[in-house]
Order: C-alpha cells, then structure tokens, then sequence
C-alpha cells in the first residue's frame, strides 16, 4: 500500500526479515483513523510479528483492513483484545487527541502500545504518558516513519555513527505534504484533535533533529504558524516552522506544510540535511525532482569526496525488528521510551509557543 499523491496513505513495504518465528510475538491493531496503521502493521509483519486481531467501530475500515491482512480476526471490541493474554502489543493510529488515552488503557491491561505520530496533542498528555510508562513499565512507542521507514534516512543514521560526517552540529528539515482535502477526515481540520501542524507532522522533525544530533533534550528558540491558502478550513494551519537548541549545542531548523503542488510526483519532496564538523548529506527522501521519480537518495560529501547513493530497497527497516526484540526482552534497542516522550513533548511546546502569522 505504498501511495504515492497521498501521505496519509504511505505505507512502506519491505522485504520480510522475521527476527522471530510464527507465533512469538503476536499484536493486534486498533484506532483505523489514520492510514499509517498499514506501515505500523507491514512492519511489524515483516519482521516476524503475528497479527492476530482488529478493531475498530467503523466497519468499512475494518473491512479495508482484513483485506490487505487476510489472517486477522476481527474482535467485537477493544476489550477483546486486552483481554487476549496472547497479545503483547497493540499498535493504534487513532485520532491524534486520542492516542494517549488509548495507550494509557493499553498499557494498563499489560501491553506494549505503539502509536502514530503524533503521540501527543497537551503536555498533559505527556506527563500522564510518562506515569503510567513508568508505573506499569510497558512501552509507548511512536511510529516517528520520516525516519524510521525511509531507507535512506536510516542509512544516514548509521554513516553518523560511523563518524562519516564527525560531530553533527545543525539539522535542517522539510516536511511538506499534499492536502488533498476532500479526503481527509472531520478531525483532521479540528485542531483540538489533530493538535497543529507542529504537533503532527512536526513531530516527525524534532524526532530527526533529536536523533541525528544526539541531544537527550532541546528548547524551543521560535516558532510559527500560519494558514495561507486554506481559509475555507478555518482552524487548518498550512505552513509552519520552528527552530530548536539542542542541549548539546547543536541546532535545528524545519519547514512543515499543506502546500505541495499537484505538479510534484509524489505526496512531498521531504529533505534533510544533515551538517557534521567533516562533513554534510542531504537525503532527498520521496523524489529527486526532475531527476528520478523514486526516491531514498542520500548525498554524502565529506574529506573523502562527493557520493551519490540510491538506496531504495537496498537498507531495510530495523526498527520493527529491534522493537519486537525489546518488547520480548525489555530492552530499548529501537528507540528508547526517553526519546519518544522527548520528540513528543517537544513538539507539543513548539505548537503551544508558536506565533500565528497570515
């Protein structure tokens, strides 16, 4: 399910690469609001999990998704679910306000809880988050898929820390997306429940900046929003922006939007660049405009030279591997729960501080 004209619907497929056999680590799915649930799940199956149920009160999306998964059973509730003792995570992508309470519930039966970003859409939120990880000592896992299920962003993780590039000491991120209204829900232009365009696809930004430059923390310097070209949705915001410090002296800018023109051949010309002390990439992640349709291209240019490297298909996606590893050995290989309540609550002041410009 890897649709192109629509970021809502981008669901990467990889090639299987189970880190465990049949039936070792089953999870169920929940919360269809949100098309990322189909690149939670292919993840997580390629990687050798069992996805054994669905739930989701809106039966059309269900029935979408026992499609694309034959095998699933369809549960009559979420109770069901937390009631399967087989079950060892759920995996949500529900209505932005409403995914922390989910996973609140989620951990409180006894399950690891993976989630869409954004995680979280108040501080309040975060803080709850954090208590009940703590108090019941399950995970609260985000789906931050700009980076984790994009091939060349992975391999520019692994060329830093191999020292490719030397210290990084600034992030540059852009993270337009195409709006295409018609098809998006109620709640996507409510911002009470989608939280502001820094708080969701934000996240996926301050999550990179975070990670690349291996800051534990950050505070927000500015921030802006605006709403340029979509006064018929009134509480949309389509452009926004944000630059962040992080606590080891690195910094960070990013451009997120609703702007993408119908012209691009794909949902959003996400880029990164990625500045170290010996080094530079920049990683041209859905097109190579007017070059290549595909795209996971990373550029490299360092003390050794210029390189191109076209890396789709050619890298895979650890995370779903490694997470399912940490689930079953409580580990935090794939990403630590420090990170994630981080990313999240970062993005969640960036929104609250933001300045509102036309």
């Amino acid at each position: 399910m890897v649709q192109k004209n629509d970021g809502m619907n981008y669901a990467p497929q990889g090639k299987p690469k189970p880190v465990v056999g049949s039936g070792e680590f089953v999870f169920a799915a929940t919360a269809l609001e949100h098309g990322h649930i189909y690149g939670q799940c292919n993840g997580l199956v390629e990687a050798g999990g069992t996805l054994k149920w669905v739930y989701d009160p809106d039966p059309k999306k269900v029935e979408a998704f026992a499609a694309k998964y034959p095998g699933v059973q369809v549960a009559r509730s979420l109770d069901e679910i937390l009631q399967d003792a087989d079950v060892r995570l759920v995996a949500g992508a529900a209505i932005p306000s409403d995914r922390c309470a989910l996973g609140l519930t989620v951990m409180k039966h006894g399950k690891d809880y993976f989630t869409d970003k954004t995680p979280f859409t108040s501080l309040e939120q975060v803080e709850a988050a954090r208590e009940a990880a703590a108090a019941t000592g399950q995970k609260y896992m985000v789906y931050y898929s700009e980076r984790l299920h994009v091939e060349s962003a992975v391999f520019a993780g692994q060329l830093i820390a191999d020292g490719a590039i030397g210290r990084v000491v600034q992030v540059i991120g852009t993270g337009p997306h195409r709006l295409n209204a018609p098809s998006r829900p109620d709640w996507f232009f409510k911002k009470a429940q989608y939280g502001g365009i820094l708080c969701d696809i934000g996240s996926h930004q301050i999550e990179q900046f975070l990670f690349y430059a291996g800051c534990s923390d950050a505070r927000v310097a500015s921030s802006k929003v605006a709403n340029y070209h979509n006064k018929d949705y009134p509480e949309l915001e389509d452009f926004g922006d944000a630059t962040l410090v992080g606590d080891n002296g690195a910094t960070n800018y990013f451009r997120v939007d609703w702007l993408t023109p119908n012209g691009l051949g794909t949902w959003g010309d996400g880029r990164t660049i990625i500045l170290g002390t010996e080094g530079y990439i920049e990683l041209r992640k859905y097109i190579d405009i007017a070059r290549e349709k595909s795209g996971d291209h990373l550029y490299l240019v360092n003390g050794e030279g210029e390189k191109h490297l076209s890396l789709r298909g050619q890298v895979g996606y650890p995370f779903f591997g490694e997470l399912i590893l940490d689930c079953l050995n409580r580990t935090e290989k794939a990403m630590t729960q420090a990170h994630a309540f981080k990313a999240g609550e970062l993005c969640v002041r960036a929104q609250l501080q933001a300045e509102r410009v036309e």
